[in-house]
């Protein structure tokens, strides 16, 4: 079941009046995005997303997006991957074919200062890309679809996307479980 938005609204304004943080509509987007990048820059996550990536395809954003509706107390619900769809062909038109060719030019651009500097220009792009995604996940669930209240003695947050993943290789498992330790702080810190 879904969290009707005035619900959701309401959990969250509530989490950062707890927290001292003004409410407004317009700072769920970048609320989104700083969490996504302080939890990124933690010891170890960019690896196990990056290895959740390659080896099984997780999108990232998705990723940290389950991360920051952990911290609020929420969880994607059965219908996620309808709402997500419009923003799945968002990441598979736009931010993967910058991605892979910026990863195209890897090898090229450490010999060739212009092929350098393309590659610089289509990782400021990838990024400009990647934001706009998690903006469109923020609004996603600030408007209530996808997503519902986590409830008393649910799983961990590693345990439901092994369920949604059936990950089972060794280092997805590390990968997971680097992810949600490095969580655990951010959430104590406000």
């Amino acid at each position: 079941m879904s969290m009707h938005s005035t619900q959701l609204r309401h959990h969250l304004r509530a989490w950062l009046a707890r927290h001292g943080v003004t409410a407004r509509a317009a700072p769920w987007a970048l609320s989104l995005w700083d969490q996504a990048l302080a939890l990124y820059a933690r010891p170890g996550v960019e690896a196990a997303c990056l290895a959740l990536q390659d080896q099984v395809g997780v999108d990232v954003c998705e990723l940290l997006w389950a991360c920051w509706l952990e911290r609020h107390g929420l969880t994607p619900d059965d219908d996620a991957p309808t709402h997500l769809a419009p923003i799945r062909a968002w990441q598979a038109e736009m931010t993967r074919p910058l991605r892979d060719r910026r990863r195209a030019l890897k090898e090229l651009a450490l010999t060739d200062p212009t092929l350098a500097e393309l590659r610089q220009a289509l990782q400021r792009a990838e990024l400009l890309a990647e934001r706009e995604t998690l903006r469109r996940l923020a609004d996603l669930a600030t408007g209530g679809g996808a997503i519902r209240p986590l409830q008393a003695g649910e799983s961990s947050l590693a345990e439901r996307l092994i369920n949604a993943r059936l990950m089972q290789k060794k280092t997805q498992l590390w990968a997971l479980q680097t992810l949600e330790t490095q969580l655990d702080p951010l959430s104590a810190d406000g």
